[in-house]
């Protein structure tokens, strides 16, 4: 079992990372706003799961333990597995989707792609009171994404105009990626990159 990688990351890709551990590359699938943290040249501890499957073997990697923890649990959910685990992640943090599974509010969790409203109320039913949002958040919070300064202002800047941090840093991630912007970013790409990224956002409503 891969429990944990510490290594350089080679290359960001759409939908995995590679990184690089004593010369071996590893293929990782992470949360969309996990990976929008990474850049090439970067030293990164990341934490894995190694899924099995009949038609493939697969990595997935986390940024904090709260992440992994919660990508485990939810596959304790019947017909839940780690791309649906993934997709919940990517829409949402681990605390909010902590306090969303709580709460009781399905509509919030069928936002995931390839979840829908049934598999929705499952979770809620199967997962409800056996999170423990205090150690999630606990978690979360000790290892926040350790964005570039200048991804860090665009993503305060959509931030600040109402925007989620998750769905902010993964719009940035995607217009960097569609646009051939590399990061980290320079200074003078900042406002370029935002206007990019709230276009995409807005797009996307």
């Amino acid at each position: 079992m891969i429990g944990m990688l510490s290594g350089t990351v080679d290359f960001v890709g759409s939908d995995a990372a590679l990184i690089e551990v004593n010369g071996v590359g590893f293929e990782v699938r992470m949360p969309a706003a996990e990976m929008s943290a990474l850049h090439a040249g970067q030293n990164v501890k990341v934490f894995t799961s190694l899924a099995v499957s009949q038609d493939a073997i697969a990595l997935y990697g986390f940024l904090s333990p709260s992440s992994k923890r919660m990508f485990l649990q939810l596959q304790k959910v019947s017909g839940i597995g780690p791309r649906v685990a993934l997709s919940l992640l990517s829409t949402l943090p681990p605390d909010e989707l902590a306090r969303t599974v709580r709460d009781g509010d399905a509509a919030a969790l069928a936002k995931a792609p390839g979840l829908g409203k049934k598999g929705a109320q499952k979770i809620i039913l199967e997962l409800r009171g056996s999170i423990n949002i205090d150690e999630i958040e606990q978690g979360n919070t000790s290892s926040k994404p350790d964005y570039d300064n200048g991804i860090r202002q665009v993503i305060e800047g959509l931030i600040s105009l109402g925007w989620r941090e998750n769905d902010a840093a993964h719009a940035v991630s995607e217009v960097c990626k569609a646009n051939g912007i590399n990061t980290p970013l320079e200074d003078t790409e900042i406002p370029h990159v935002l206007k990019l990224a709230l276009t995409s956002l807005d797009r996307g409503r």
